[in-house]
């Protein structure tokens, strides 16, 4: 796969997870084990029937990968969602974006991908973007920033897992382990905080899994054709997206700070992909 498609694919995935944590925000009132497991239903009516249609191995070959993807999953969705009881959706979502980051020193350590010292700095300025825009309020919760930094750390080790499982499994088979394992979780979990959802919130609810399902989908088509110090970076463009969805939907406001911090991060991507090359 050429570069521009691995990055097209990357950003086609961000602007459906942006739309996902969008409607995830809109859903407040309901628990972190609910939204999980609505979120891992939608995927799984999609993941499921392509899976028994295409005829793949239902079980995959990398087992103890898939298992650990699947766990990892599992944690950083729950440690997110569950963050947004004690920080605001944009401090989160910031904290959130500091994955690329950890991916970028699992890689470097695990997968011996080699990172040039200008890279590092590009990251740093990246990473400094993301606070620019949406800074750090007075809501910074100590067990906030604790889940949040788990969810963070968590899907630096998704990156990594699946660019060393690449292509040896199909992506429909990796997005089924995570969705199975938080379908489970989630349910039990939900068990004792469940709210009745109406006729929309039905509907935005399952809707969150089809985004995930296109934002999962795409995310690992990327990381598996390409380095993860080149991919995985594309991750802040997210932020960005938020700032839309925020404008638009919620009528947040962003100020000249915040443009700036756009600036710092496309300056810090679009380098970094320079460089990659």
């Amino acid at each position: 796969m050429k570069n521009s498609t691995a990055i097209f694919y990357m950003i086609l995935s961000v602007i459906a997870f942006a739309i996902m944590n969008g409607i995830v925000k809109y859903l407040a009132n309901f628990s972190a084990y609910q939204i999980v497991f609505f979120r891992s239903i939608g995927t799984l009516l999609f993941t499921i029937p392509l899976i028994i249609a295409k005829k793949i191995p239902f079980f995959g070959n990398h087992k103890k990968w898939l298992l650990l993807r699947g766990v990892a999953g599992v944690v950083s969705l729950t440690c997110f969602f569950q963050s947004l009881n004690y920080l605001s959706i944009g401090t989160a979502v910031s904290m959130r974006y500091t994955s690329p980051i950890f991916a970028a020193i699992f890689a470097f350590i695990f997968l011996k991908e080699k990172i040039k010292p200008m890279q590092w700095l590009l990251f740093l300025v990246a990473f400094t973007g993301v606070l620019i825009i949406k800074g750090f309020g007075t809501d910074m919760d100590s067990t906030g920033l604790i889940l949040v930094f788990l969810s963070a750390i968590s899907l630096g080790i998704i990156f990594v897992v699946i660019r060393k499982i690449g292509n040896t499994e199909n992506p429909l088979i990796i997005i089924n382990y995570f969705m199975m394992m938080a379908f489970l979780f989630g349910g039990i979990m939900s068990i004792n905080n469940w709210i009745a959802p109406n006729l929309v919130e039905w509907l935005l609810l399952l809707s969150l899994g089809f985004f995930g399902y296109v934002g999962q989908l795409y995310m690992t088509k990327a990381l598996q054709s390409r380095e993860t110090n080149l991919i995985a970076p594309l991750k802040y463009l997210e932020v960005v997206f938020m700032i839309f969805i925020g404008t638009f939907w919620f009528g947040e406001i962003y100020n000249l700070w915040t443009l700036f911090g756009v600036f710092l991060i496309l300056i810090g991507l679009v380098y970094n992909i320079y460089l990659s090359r």
